[in-house]
């Protein structure tokens, strides 16, 4: 018995992202909602990488182009999160999300 590689990566590729959706939605910590996003945009890469490598027609690189943008702005989002993260804590002397109401300078 043979399994296909395919979907193998796409269900591995869905559970990553369920556990990226569940650590975003449930978590009142800024910093754990942008790591929970982060393993969205991992599932997403995999995807990417597992449709280029397994589809029908394989063409040069195209998947890995895909996922080296996401990943450029994947490090964009974290940049300018955590720099977000930082100033509401210099503020506010805290990160949770619920109490992150105010954002006037």
């Amino acid at each position: 018995m043979s399994l296909d590689p395919l979907p193998l990566c796409l269900l591995f590729s869905s559970a990553l992202f369920c556990l990226g959706l569940i650590g975003a939605l449930a978590r009142s910590n800024t910093i754990l909602v942008l790591l929970g996003i982060e393993l969205m945009l991992n599932a997403a890469n995999l995807n990417f990488i597992a449709f280029w490598r397994y589809g029908p027609a394989t063409s040069p690189a195209t998947g890995v182009m895909f996922v080296m943008f996401s990943i450029a702005v994947a490090a964009a989002e974290a940049a300018v999160g955590l720099a977000l993260i930082i100033a509401v804590y210099r503020h506010q002397k805290n990160i949770r999300l619920q109490e992150a109401n105010r954002l006037k300078g």
